[in-house]
C-alpha cells in the first residue's frame, strides 16, 4: 500500500520555528520528486516547496521563499520541511506529496507532477 504520513505539526507563536517529517511507505522514494502543500480554512491547496529527485532542484513559492526549506533522505524514505519565521497566515494543514503513480522527478506541471499526497499535520501560528 502506497502512503504518505506527516508529522510534527502543532501550535508555535509567530517568529518561531517548526520541522515537519513525511514518511512514505510501500515503495522507495528516491527516483521522485517530492513535496509540500498547504491549505488554510476557505483557501485552495498551494504549493509551499518542491525537490526533485536526487536531491535536486528546488521550488519555492514567494509566500515562503528565504524562511521555509526542503531536504530529503531517500536512505530513510523521507522528506522534511524546516519552517522559520512562521506567521500567523502560515496557519494551514500542510500535506507532503510525492508522484509514485506517475513517475514525476523534475517537479513540473499541475502540483508539480505529484500524485498521492499524505492526510496532512496541522500547524497553528499563534500568539
Amino acid at each position: 500500500q502506497l502512503q504518505l504520513v506527516e508529522s510534527g505539526g502543532g501550535l508555535v507563536q509567530p517568529g518561531g520555528s517548526l520541522k515537519l517529517s513525511c514518511k512514505a511507505s510501500g515503495f522507495s522514494t528516491e527516483n521522485y520528486a517530492m513535496g509540500w502543500f498547504r491549505q488554510a480554512p476557505g483557501k485552495k491547496r498551494e504549493g509551499v516547496v518542491c525537490i526533485a529527485y536526487h536531491a535536486g532542484s528546488q521550488f519555492h513559492s514567494d509566500s515562503v521563499k528565504d524562511r521555509f526549506s526542503i531536504s530529503r533522505d531517500d536512505t530513510l524514505n523521507t522528506i522534511y520541511l524546516q519552517m522559520n519565521d512562521l506567521r500567523p497566515d502560515d496557519t494551514a494543514v500542510y500535506y507532503c506529496a510525492t508522484a509514485p503513480r506517475f513517475g514525476a522527478a523534475n517537479c513540473l506541471g499541475i502540483d508539480w507532477g505529484l500524485d498521492l499526497f499524505g492526510n496532512g499535520t496541522q500547524v497553528t501560528v499563534s500568539s
